[in-house]
């Protein structure tokens, strides 16, 4: 895998130290949040350079835009382009804790169908561990079908419906009713869902005003499920763990907590930014103004991603979004550790199960002949007429 360069400064001796000390002062910075002085500096590890000297890098880093300071009597603070230098030192780190490698083994040791589902547990298990949102991108996988369909009435006249597939995928419409449905009507109208999905026990239970609500709701689902199988113009876009920023004290303030979550929430940048990551096939980071051209404010966070594999072909990526501050080389180290972990089990997934995947493409209408029985499971193309009841 073709991996990020770094930024590095020119490896005169006065400079080389010159990238010891704000290599250093990044990390105390990460593990305290506090200002560093030259003191502080000295006593983690710099014992070859007085206080003085010190002092006169970190003048010469903040003539170079690389650190900031509060006040004159304070310590200095990092910028953006000191965490985007310190970051792209640590980009390859692969550095796990046994727990970690623990669970990556687990994640990397999955066979399933559910391969939507795996995905999305992946996601969760990665925000748990880098207490960061996570965000990633799918291919399409196919030879996919419905297993269930469940109702949820919301008012008189709408029914949140929920499709849920063989490999995991769960997808909500929303239905709109005449009449206002009791529980035991929804579940009457469930059983005829199980029904037109497989055959098995067709309910006898049905008032006929109900049937013909559950066909009509059924035909409606199913075709809405076809368009958006048959369909594929962009990349599935997984999303989870945006609690997890107001942990930050960063992210405290409002505008900053705003800016980044905008930025989150904002499916079509999220896109770009892992497509962008699995084009390149490398590891990436954005930081700051990095983002500047996917949102309308300059976010204060960190955007890494890195993509995943299917027999060595990158068909998406896995990234976090978080604060400025994190622990760079941890993060690193997951990401690493997760997208090896997604690509073992996926490759082998695909191969065991027999399962095609495809990337999105435009005006592109998907509907091969092997589908149609695949898909037929779910009666898909068995439709009642509403009229006479009878298959169309």
């Amino acid at each position: 895998m073709v991996q990020q360069k770094s930024v590095a400064l020119k490896k005169t001796g006065k400079e080389e130290r010159q990238e010891r000390v704000l290599n250093a002062l990044v990390e105390q910075y990460i593990k305290t949040g506090k200002a560093i002085g030259s003191h502080t500096l000295k006593e983690s590890g710099f014992s070859d350079l007085s206080t003085a000297t010190i002092r006169n890098y970190f003048a010469s880093l903040e003539d170079q835009g690389y650190l900031t300071q509060q006040h004159s009597s304070g310590g200095r603070l990092p910028t953006h382009l000191a965490y985007r230098f310190y970051a792209l030192q640590q980009i390859n780190s692969r550095a796990l804790t046994p727990k970690n490698q623990e669970l990556c083994q687990e994640l990397s040791s999955n066979e399933s169908r559910e391969i939507a589902a795996y995905l999305q547990q992946a996601a969760e298990l990665l925000s748990q561990l880098t207490n960061c949102a996570v965000f990633l991108s799918a291919p399409r996988f196919d030879h996919d079908f419905i297993t269930a369909l469940k109702l949820v009435g919301l008012d008189q006249s709408r029914c949140l419906c929920v499709l849920i597939t063989d490999f995991g995928v769960i997808q909500t419409e929303l239905i709109y009713v005449d009449i206002k449905l009791s529980a035991f009507a929804i579940k009457r109208m469930e059983d005829y869902f199980q029904w037109r999905l497989t055959g098995i026990q067709k309910p006898e239970n049905l008032e006929p005003e109900e049937e013909l609500l559950a066909q009509k709701i059924y035909n409606e689902l199913m075709l809405r499920y076809l368009v958006g199988y048959s369909n594929f113009t962009d990349e599935e876009i997984y999303r989870t763990g945006m609690s997890k920023l107001i942990s930050y004290p960063e992210f405290q303030d409002p505008a900053v907590l705003s800016s980044s979550l905008a930025l989150f929430e904002n499916t079509h940048s999220m896109r770009l930014l892992l497509k962008e990551c699995t084009s390149l096939n490398h590891i990436k980071v954005w930081i700051g103004d990095d983002l500047s051209s996917h949102t309308s404010e300059t976010p204060n966070c960190t955007v890494a991603a890195i993509p995943y594999h299917i027999n060595q072909q990158a068909v998406g990526a896995i990234g976090i979004l978080s604060a400025v501050r994190i622990p760079y080389k941890e993060v690193f180290a997951l990401l690493h550790a997760f997208s090896e972990s997604i690509t073992t089990s996926l490759t082998r997934n695909i191969y065991k199960f027999k399962i095609k995947y495809r990337q999105p493409k435009e005006e592109s209408i998907y509907l091969q002949k092997e589908e149609h029985h695949r898909l037929g499971h779910s009666r898909l193309f068995l439709l009642e007429d509403l009229g006479t009841g009878q298959g169309i």
